[in-house]
């Protein structure tokens, strides 16, 4: 199924949360000289203009990077993510949301590589357009899913996958603890980071189960809520799922997920969730 554009969601709530942990990430392997390799599975069209019509459907972004966008209290995690974003929009004004294949690219260094995946015909092209030139990075037409598997374990032995599905269907649920556990048999020191809608909590619950089942090790599960669980409302919270996390993140998510959920829940329903679900 291809109905999922990434533009209709973008500076959401979700993607605070999904940029944050990325962002966290990213910083964390440049502090070592070592080349890293990146691989984002849904890649997007790479960046949003906030005036376009599909930005503009339901404003998505007014409930996510546009409140956080003129604060000054800001936690220290969560103020390198909007600084990250300032840097696509110079004159001050939030005018572009950069999706996570611009964001990977502001950490890139000279002997980095990124490898950008893309299903939907339609945003194929703008990514590719959004990265032309750049030699560091490769934008593919193609599942994602199943294709970065083939990548692993990368040359440099350092690295970030990132798993960002629509869960358009059901079997994505499934399908995600399937391939995520083949990305771990082949690159068992990489950091992988899930990121998850809450529609139907139930399905959720199955997914922290089976991930429980496998052999992965050192996972940790970071949500975050804007409303009360409800089913067939939409999605009322999101999460991530990350593993072999830097050791700064846990950090982080405890001074970032407690402010955020305050400044973005919907009449003072919102909610975090900071989770150990598998030990080193």
């Amino acid at each position: 199924m291809l109905s999922y554009r990434h533009s209709f969601h973008a500076g959401n709530f979700a993607d605070v949360l999904k940029h944050l942990v990325l962002i966290n990430i990213l910083g964390h392997l440049n502090k070592k000289p070592k080349p890293w390799c990146g691989i984002d599975t849904h890649a997007g069209p790479g960046d949003t203009i906030l005036t376009s019509s599909y930005a503009l459907k339901n404003r998505e972004f007014d409930n996510g990077i546009g409140k956080l966008w003129q604060r000054h209290d800001l936690p220290a995690a969560l103020a390198q993510y909007v600084e990250s974003v300032r840097q696509l929009n110079a004159e001050g004004e939030l005018h572009r949301y950069p999706g996570s294949p611009l964001l990977f690219q502001q950490f890139l260094r000279e002997s980095d590589r990124l490898f950008l995946y893309e299903l939907h015909p339609s945003e194929i092209p703008l990514l590719s357009a959004n990265v032309a030139g750049d030699r560091r990075i490769k934008a593919i037409h193609g599942d994602g899913l199943a294709a970065a598997v083939g990548l692993l374990p990368p040359k440099e032995h350092r690295g970030v996958v990132l798993i960002d599905p629509a869960y358009e269907v059901k079997d994505d649920y499934r399908r995600v603890v399937e391939i995520l556990l083949k990305y771990y048999q082949r690159f068992a020191t990489g950091t992988f980071a899930l990121w998850y809608p809450v529609v139907d909590r139930k399905r959720n619950q199955q997914l922290e189960l089976a991930l429980q089942n496998t052999a992965l090790k050192n996972v940790h599960l970071y949500e975050l809520g804007i409303q009360p669980d409800s089913v067939g409302h939409g999605m009322t919270a999101s999460g991530m799922i990350v593993v072999n996390p830097p050791w700064t993140l846990s950090a982080d998510m405890h001074s970032c997920l407690p402010y955020l959920a305050e400044v973005l829940g919907i009449d003072g329903n919102g909610s975090y969730r900071i989770s150990q679900l598998l030990a080193e």
